[in-house]
């Protein structure tokens, strides 16, 4: 029998999923499939009277369809990663197998946006060509994409530990900087309308696509470790180094990107706050992947943790990840 590795493994290895050597991927796995949940169980015709009153003020709108522009195509961006880059590289079939379950609700995400939009009878083409159409939101984007073109070329292989590094480079790009740093700063802004009560049906669906994208974070961060783990040789001084140099360029687009979603304070927020917001989250996330923390903020929005509590997030090596439960036992305050 061959032996399971997460990248480099024989090809046969690649269908032999027991028995289990992961089994944080597993886990993993299972939670993805306790949280499934589909957008149209949402019910939008508050989001709708409230949308079309005149209730919202321009910036509180322009904060909603910002983030409706940047999660609607970001989530395809990263399942197009998925389906291109990490599924093909990863050797390992349990971790192929929460892939699959990773891709399908990016999908589920995606479809969530459409519906958004949908109901708000909002552009659809206004809202999906954000990324071309807005900087801060491009920036954000062609930062990750650059993190793929090696690893689509057909004779990318990850057998050298150059290889190596770079896939693991790809996957802090997409697991640390775009699903753990690019989104948080939407999450707090469009959690703030639901906190508040309003525009509740979107709000829920960001609560549980925050809840997904936890869950793909963890995924992540167990990937990369465990890569690292197998293969220490690469978790050089200049590999660290330049993964801390992403972070840090992460982070200027981030606070660029709250900055323009926030010209002027709403709903208690302002650029201010996500500036302290956005280096705290990194410090969190580079501390999970053995860096040292780099900005030394405090949260600023403690509340957020009553949704996903990132204290309480950690690596399969540590302890268990936050506990979660399925869509139709979740009650959200």
């Amino acid at each position: 029998m061959t032996e399971k590795r997460l990248i480099n493994a024989d090809v046969v290895d690649v269908n032999q999923l027991m028995p289990l050597k992961y089994h944080w991927a597993w886990e993993h796995y299972l939670n993805g499939n306790r949280n499934h949940w589909q957008p149209q169980e949402v019910p939008m015709g508050r989001d709708v009277a409230t949308w079309k009153s005149g209730d919202l003020t321009d910036d509180e709108r322009r904060v909603i369809l910002r983030n409706l522009g940047f999660f609607s195509t970001a989530e395809s961006l990263v399942a197009n990663n998925i389906v291109l880059a990490i599924f093909r590289h990863v050797t390992n079939p349990e971790c192929r197998q929460y892939l699959l379950r990773q891709a399908f609700e990016e999908a589920i995400h995606t479809h969530a946006f459409h519906y958004i939009v949908e109901s708000l009878g909002l552009d659809g083409g206004d809202i999906f060509t954000m990324h071309r159409d807005v900087n801060s939101i491009a920036g954000k984007d062609e930062f990750d994409m650059g993190l793929t073109a090696d690893l689509i070329d057909p004779d990318f292989t990850t057998a050298s530990p150059e290889g190596a590094a770079r896939f693991v480079e790809n996957l802090v790009g997409f697991y640390i900087i775009m699903e753990g740093i690019f989104f948080y700063s939407g999450f707090a802004m469009m959690l703030s309308f639901h906190r508040q009560n309003r525009m509740t049906g979107i709000g829920q669906q960001f609560q549980y696509i925050l809840r997904d994208e936890s869950t793909h974070l963890n995924f992540g961060i167990d990937l990369i470790n465990g890569i690292v783990l197998e293969y220490p040789s690469i978790w050089t001084p200049a590999l660290r180094e330049r993964l801390a140099a992403k972070i840090d360029r992460a982070v200027e687009l981030e606070i660029a990107y709250a900055e323009d979603c926030l010209p002027r304070g709403i709903l208690g927020l302002n650029t201010a706050l996500f500036r302290n917001y956005v280096r705290y989250i990194a410090d969190r996330r580079l501390e999970r992947i053995g860096l040292r923390p780099r900005y030394g903020t405090a949260n600023p929005f403690p509340w957020m943790s009553e949704a996903i509590d990132l204290k309480k997030e950690k690596n399969f090596f540590e302890t268990t990840v936050t506990e979660y439960q399925s869509a139709a036992a979740l009650s959200w305050d």
